[in-house]
């Protein structure tokens, strides 16, 4: 959908799955499935640095205003300033040490105009007795949360430009003004990514009936630290709450009994040591599954860490905890929208902002995502959904009968060590939001740049909005680039792949050889898969083969079956259609002196992609490689294992793969370190627009269906990106 007003994308997403691609090495068998070793810090991106220097404007969206944050707040609003006047300045300088150096750049940041405190608190919904109050509440939340001092400056740009400062979990302001400025760095006025339609507004100050609700607080702790930080977040809990621990050594049991049996906030305690089996859900599950049945509403977290460029970093926990737990307006206006909004079934920030938009796919998971499709009976899915990404969440629990009431035991989940991916727990975290939808209830998210409630789950898309502009610069960074071929540098005119082979059959059911199109292109698509089978899955397959296949299969001559492989490819390139940005750029990169790579995992010859590649304008010249010559996939990381061995063998320090399909052409480079630039499928543009789901199931190989939306989908993906 297309936001209102303008959105300016400061960053190319290829900067996020770099991220990403370094924070999900291979790690030891922990519970945490984001647990990273021995990465190393990245540097910022000259060119990153001088587009953020020259960004000159930016658009901000403040909240409404509110006047407290709590119903003990709203007891104290006579001690505190009104939020349209001026708050005092509060403790301003003083100290030693660490202390005089905030203090410095508190004053600082007031009198270079970098932090707005009168704005500040109106945007995010809070209330402060003090500018330094204030302040100090932005440099806490700005080591995790994208939000901003003033409108003059990006909290986000900064941490995405240098990395250090991410790593080392410092406040991009504080850093800036303390040794950033100096250091030459730049910074970027404060930029809305994604304008959030269907504003959910609540009151800041609890109502009656939110204050009658039943909670269950659901902790899983395999971190013992975490408990402290657990218990400290629900200090100022707007109401009292029944905690429902689950433990992974019996030597946390005295730790949580000191942290929570006495916990003002806490109602009743109930603990479990569990086994490592299940990860966080397994023993939520196992352990109190139907006594959560008995409560209006449960907030599920757990530990949650991550090691990378050397040290443990947290940012992506203590951004759930913020905004599950501890902000109390937050929370507040939460527990009042569900009280007032019975429509409601499911809450969670939206995904943390570190992550690649790609995050909120399917990826590898869609096997097991079929499974909890049968057995809970919904509907189709999308690739691109909104799902709680670490696992942390609200809920009513009826809103997820079916996984909640299902009666677990410990074996019913895989032991470990799980992979990074592709597991049924890895698909349960995605599957809630489809399920609780299919419940008849309405997810809610949290927006912290704007500090506002929506129902809009547009946020998964909205970094793929913008145009190719924005991000040439740091494509451009790279010394050899990649490209991947089919709805990267070209599109089909129908959108369908199968739609040659449709044509085909069509052909071949006239002449008496099938029974209809459709049962050919189901026999053509289980040649192809018995071929695979047979080679026990390693390499890949050509198109030549397959038809070797068939012609057994049909008992026809090889000669007369060949001669079907030249028809289904000349049917497939005659609707082979440019994606004419894509291809400009390729043209582009390689008149301005930039070695270029095209990799494909495709069945067709070289030769034949290389037909394809020339119909559609590519005139430069680049190295081309295909799964069906060089017996290695993309898709199941083969074929990256060469590509970074060849890259190494030659001595490229920059290179980045440029792609559509989120696991062969961003996931699986990512796991080896690879930089990737992932753009959106015809299909997944189609969606984002709000465009109704069309050529799924049977529809897919109905020839009406495909000539009445196959072009339109493809039109509409020609250009990746969305909102231009």
């Amino acid at each position: 959908m297309k936001p209102e007003g303008k959105v300016t994308a400061l960053l190319p997403w290829l900067f996020q799955a770099h991220l990403l691609g370094r924070a999900r090495r291979r790690r030891p068998a922990l519970e945490d499935p984001e647990l990273v070793v021995d990465a190393p810090a990245l540097e910022p991106d000259p060119a990153l640095v001088d587009m953020a220097a020259s960004m000159v404007s930016g658009d901000v969206v403040p909240v409404d205003a509110v006047t407290a944050t709590s119903a003990e707040d709203a007891e104290a609003l006579s001690e505190r300033q009104p939020a349209n006047e001026e708050l005092p300045l509060g403790q301003a300088g003083g100290g030693d040490g660490h202390a005089a150096l905030i203090s410095q750049a508190f004053i600082d940041a007031l009198s270079t105009g970098l932090f707005d405190p009168k704005w500040y608190q109106a945007t995010y919904g809070l209330r402060f007795a003090t500018q330094r109050e204030a302040f100090d509440d932005y440099l806490r939340k700005s080591r995790f949360a994208p939000v901003n001092p003033s409108p003059r400056f990006d909290s986000e740009t900064y941490h995405r430009m240098y990395m250090d400062v991410f790593h080392a979990q410092q406040s991009p302001l504080q850093h800036y003004l303390l040794h950033g400025r100096s250091e030459g760095r730049q910074h970027a006025p404060a930029t809305v990514r994604w304008h959030p339609r269907q504003i959910v507004t609540s009151s800041v100050v609890l109502g009656e009936a939110a204050s009658t609700l039943k909670v269950a607080l659901c902790l899983h702790v395999f971190y013992a630290d975490f408990l402290d930080r657990f218990a400290e977040a629900i200090a100022r809990f707007p109401i009292e709450v029944d905690v429902f621990l689950t433990l992974a050594a019996a030597e946390h049991e005295e730790k949580a009994q000191a942290a929570f049996a006495e916990h003002p906030r806490v109602r009743a305690l109930h603990t479990r040591v569990v086994p490592n089996r299940g990860r966080n859900f397994g023993p939520m599950l196992v352990e109190f599954g139907p006594q959560l049945g008995e409560y209006d509403l449960l907030c599920h977290l757990h530990s949650k860490k991550s090691l990378y460029s050397g040290k443990e970093q947290t940012q992506w926990a203590e951004y759930l905890i913020e905004y599950l737990l501890r902000d109390v307006s937050v929370i507040t206006r939460l527990l009042n929208a569900f009280a007032e909004d019975e429509s409601l079934g499911l809450y969670y920030p939206t995904t943390f902002w570190m992550m690649p938009a790609w995050v909120n796919h399917q990826t590898m998971n869609k096997g097991f995502m079929q499974t909890w499709q049968r057995e809970l009976g919904l509907g189709p899915i999308p690739d691109f959904l909104s799902y709680p990404a670490g696992g942390m969440f609200w809920a009513r629990p009826q809103a997820l009968r079916g996984v909640i009431d299902r009666g677990w035991a410990y074996d019913d989940f895989p032991p470990e060590p799980l992979p990074n991916d592709n597991s049924m727990l890895h698909a349960l975290e995605r599957v809630l939001g489809p399920l609780v939808e299919h419940r008849g209830y309405r997810q809610l998210f949290f927006y912290p740049p704007t500090g506002q409630f929506t129902t809009d789950s547009g946020y998964i898309t909205a970094s793929y909005h913008g145009r190719l502009s924005n991000h040439l610069a740091s494509i451009q960074a790279h010394s050899y680039i990649s490209f991947d071929v089919f709805d990267t540098l070209v599109r089909r005119e129908y959108m369908v792949a199968d739609y040659a082979k449709l044509k085909l059959g069509k052909q071949l059911a006239e002449q008496g050889r099938v029974v209809s199109a459709r049962a050919f292109v189901k026999l053509r698509n289980e040649a192809e898969a018995s071929l695979r089978q047979r080679a026990n899955f390693q390499g890949d397959v050509d198109i030549v083969a397959i038809y070797d296949e068939i012609a057994e299969r049909l008992e026809v001559s090889p000669a007369q079956a060949q001669a079907w492989m030249r028809q289904e490819f000349e049917l497939d390139l005659e609707m082979i259609r440019p994606k004419d940005e894509m291809v400009e750029l390729f043209n582009h990169l390689a008149a301005s002196g930039h070695v270029l790579w095209v990799i494909s995992d495709t069945y067709y010859t070289r030769d034949q992609v290389g037909l394809m590649l020339r119909k559609a304008g590519v005139s430069a010249a680049y190295r081309l490689m295909v799964s069906s010559a060089e017996q290695a996939r993309k898709d199941n990381g083969s074929l990256w294992h060469k590509v970074k061995q060849d890259l190494a063998a030659e001595g490229v320090q920059r290179h980045l793969h440029i792609g559509d399909n989120v696991v062969a052409d961003a996931q699986m480079p990512g796991d080896l370190g690879l930089t990737t630039f992932h753009i959106l499928h015809p299909r997944d543009k189609w969606r984002a627009l709000g465009f109704p789901e069309v050529l799924v199931g049977d529809e897919a190989l109905d020839e009406g269906e495909i000539l009445k939306w196959g072009r339109l989908i493809s039109e509409v993906g020609r250009n990746p990106f969305i909102g231009e």
